[in-house]
């Protein structure tokens, strides 16, 4: 089993306004193994995009290491780990330039992570894949595919931004509870997007959520995370036999 992302004992301390330390993220060891869909579930502090931001390389570890396909990445910035990471963020507006077109956003998704000079861009030659690539969404967005993105609904920009997080298939895809936004009617499509993705292009995804129905039907892997560290990691098999009463007990 092919090993995409480890954490060894990863522990973030932040000092606050009184000058006192705090540790949000505690001594974290976590293996994410190809094809893994993890969901992630932890009251507010508890270290989830905490996790998420150092796996990024948006916040740097006090200690620790990270690798991903054994490359250590610690020391990398968030632009050198690109050609590895993808990231859906909860807030539409984020993750999208709002007043480039689809299809110029879409472009800047397809060359992520790699070198760019001052070269034409070809927009037009990669339309027709475009076009195509919104059209397996369903939610209208294949009728404004010349549209700016600021004039797109919440969960057509949150489409859209998974469809650019997927073009290049990621080594990791991060889920930044990219659903929390939306009305209840439009995330439980764009939960179903998601899922539909993860499985046909076998990719390997970690999502943060606060819905517990989404963390228990969704992936085969739950974390539990509390006060800056993982206290469960359950299996598909494991995680089947509770019921969401008892991933609350979890918290008390």
């Amino acid at each position: 089993m092919t090993t995409i992302v480890e954490l060894k004992n990863a522990t973030k301390v932040v000092k606050n306004g009184f000058d006192e330390e705090k540790i949000i993220l505690n001594d974290v060891s976590l293996e994410i193994f190809e094809q893994d869909f993890i969901t992630i579930l932890g009251g507010n502090g508890a270290g989830k995009s905490t996790l998420f931001n150092t796996i990024a390389g948006t916040l740097s570890l006090t200690s620790g290491t990270i690798r991903i396909l054994g490359e250590d990445v610690t020391k990398f910035s968030p632009e050198k780990r690109a050609k590895y990471l993808s990231r859906v963020f909860q807030d539409p507006k984020m993750g999208t330039a709002p007043r480039m077109t689809v299809a110029e956003n879409l472009l800047i998704a397809k060359f992520r992570g790699e070198k760019r000079g001052l070269l034409p861009r070809r927009l037009t030659s990669f339309k027709d894949e475009f076009q195509a690539t919104i059209e397996k969404v369903g939610n209208g967005l294949e009728k404004h595919l010349n549209t700016p993105i600021e004039f797109l609904s919440g969960g057509q920009r949150q489409a859209l931004s998974l469809l650019m997080a997927t073009l290049k298939r990621p080594e990791l895809l991060l889920l930044d509870e990219h659903t929390a936004a939306l009305d209840p009617k439009t995330s439980v499509a764009l939960m179903e997007l998601t899922d539909e993705f993860v499985k046909k292009d076998q990719l390997t995804a970690l999502m943060i959520t606060h819905h517990m129905e989404d963390a228990l039907k969704y992936g085969n892997r739950l974390i539990v995370m509390k006060e800056g560290r993982i206290i469960q990691d359950l299996k598909q098999e494991e995680k089947a036999k509770m019921k969401i009463s008892d991933y609350y007990q979890l918290f008390e």
